[in-house]
């Protein structure tokens, strides 16, 4: 007899919970999605545009770079165009070298900010880098900002680096340069994360991070840093890339390591096509965490990938449409309808699988494939409830779609 372990992911490793804004990570709390803007910080109407739009896709957090005085100044202006436009995702300061300064400066700056992004790498060089990174976390106790310490491997504190490769080179047995990189990685964020805390930052104030490029070192990193500390851990892998590149790298690492239990949040660093949305990370991220079934952000639209069997382009132009709808019709039902989000469709193209996956899913189309009768019988809960014929088989589907939505979803108390 063969006996199938459960595809389930395993339970969240224990963290604490740091709240971010109106955010909460960690603990049992959601995993959370996160983007980051590539605007200049200084430009407000931009930078403003560009966070609604990730607000808008779905990022439950927005980090936007603060690297000088002009940025500073125009935070909290920032911050006040989001309330007017009753966008209220909650703000990440990104600092690099002069962070101590800019927010010393300009109290208005870490007012406007729900959280703070550090890297111990930047924070200063020699006898400075204590001072600094010192006035940066003192900075978070005095407005009660929860900080991120964000190390990564191509900005990493160098005066670490060198003892922890030091203390390799002693070694009976060294490991290998790649490896005592990683563990350089971990202990500059655990040994950042205990010096914070002896400043007096306080420990469910404190989100960790450890990024690198390559898949199999990410996944190394993070298995290391959940055994030995229980802060709430940020998941991206860093320089992923463009395009399916990017998508698939980052897919590998992330899913492998939320399989186990580990991570609170993540981010999906793609480097936008050419005019592209920004927003893409965010969708991508969303579909991680979604088709691994840890949240539901969107019905999802389950479509054959074609074949001989389907000559014509249709199934494929609807299927796209179908998806198109419901990430546009989401935003009402969300305010709307109860466990919309979690509704699964499926838009397939032929006899062989189409019936069979349309009646595992809430609403199915199975659309006829070459030589098949013109016929496109239409599945509700496993029952088939009707056949479409003629050219108004997408708008029809696309009404039998909302019918669900709007029959089968409890209605939201207002």
């Amino acid at each position: 007899m063969t006996t199938l372990s459960s595809s389930a992911p395993a339970l969240r490793r224990h963290t604490r919970l740091v709240r971010v804004g109106h955010v909460a990570l960690g603990s049992s709390a959601p995993v959370a999605v996160q983007a980051m803007t590539n605007t200049d910080t200084a430009d407000i109407g931009a930078t403003a545009a560009q966070v609604a739009e990730l607000a808008r896709a779905g990022s439950e957090l927005v980090r936007i770079t603060v690297n000088d005085e002009e940025a500073a100044r125009a935070v909290p202006h920032i911050r006040e165009r989001l309330d007017a436009q009753g966008v209220n995702v909650p703000l990440v300061g990104d600092f690099h070298y002069n962070g101590h300064t800019l927010l010393g400066k300009y109290p208005a700056c870490a007012g406007a900010l729900a959280k703070l992004r550090i890297n111990p790498g930047n924070v200063g060089a020699g006898a400075r880098r204590d001072a600094q990174f010192a006035g940066i976390i003192e900075l978070a106790c005095k407005y009660d900002k929860p900080v991120r310490i964000g190390v990564n491997w191509g900005s990493l504190d160098r005066a670490v680096l060198a003892r922890v490769m030091d203390e390799n080179a002693a070694r009976a047995a060294p490991l290998p340069p790649e490896a005592a990189m990683r563990a350089a990685l971990v202990a500059s964020a655990l040994e950042s994360a205990a010096q914070a805390e002896s400043l007096g930052l306080a420990a469910d104030h404190i989100v960790l991070s450890a990024k690198v490029s390559g898949v199999q070192g990410l996944i190394a990193v993070y298995r290391e840093l959940a055994g030995r500390c229980d802060y709430p851990l940020h998941l991206g892998l860093t320089e992923a890339g463009m395009g399916s590149r990017g998508i698939v790298a980052s897919s590998a690492a992330l899913a492998v390591l939320l399989q186990e239990g580990i991570g609170d949040t993540i981010r999906v660093s793609l480097t936008p096509e050419p005019g592209g949305s920004r927003a893409r990370e965010v969708v991508v991220a969303q579909e991680i965490l979604q088709t691994m079934g840890l949240r539901a952000f969107t019905p999802m639209v389950v479509a054959c990938p074609g074949c001989g069997r389907t000559a014509s382009t249709f199934f494929q132009e609807l299927a796209a449409d179908i998806q198109r709808h419901v990430r546009e019709r989401m935003p009402q039902w969300r305010a709307q309808y109860e466990g919309a989000e979690s509704m699964t469709l499926a838009v397939m193209g032929c006899v062989v699988n189409g019936p069979g996956e349309s009646r595992h899913a809430n609403v199915g189309i199975s659309l006829p494939g070459t030589g098949e009768a013109p016929a496109a019988p239409v599945f509700v809960d496993g029952r088939k409830t009707v056949t479409l014929r003629g050219d108004n088989i997408a708008a029809e589907f696309a009404a039998i779609v909302d019918e669900y939505v709007e029959t089968r979803y409890a209605r939201r108390l207002a």
